[in-house]
């Protein structure tokens, strides 16, 4: 996952699916990596976007947490 940085994490999938597609919306590629136990369901799941686009990114999720 080189280039690849860590922008939004939670321990509900559609969370990250949420944001996954408001980053879409925004013209920027993310991907989700489940890192959530299917046996004991704990863990997070957490979203990914290219280096370039993290700082943008990070602004629009962070917008769209304090609404």
């Amino acid at each position: 996952m080189e280039n690849w940085t860590l922008v939004y994490s939670s321990g509900q999938l559609y969370s990250a699916e949420l944001m996954k597609q408001l980053l879409a919306e925004n013209d920027i590629q993310a991907i989700i990596v489940n890192k959530k136990d299917s046996s004991y369901l704990f863990g997070d799941v957490e979203l990914y976007v290219g280096y370039e686009d993290a700082f943008r990114a990070r602004q629009i999720i962070g917008r769209h947490e304090s609404e």
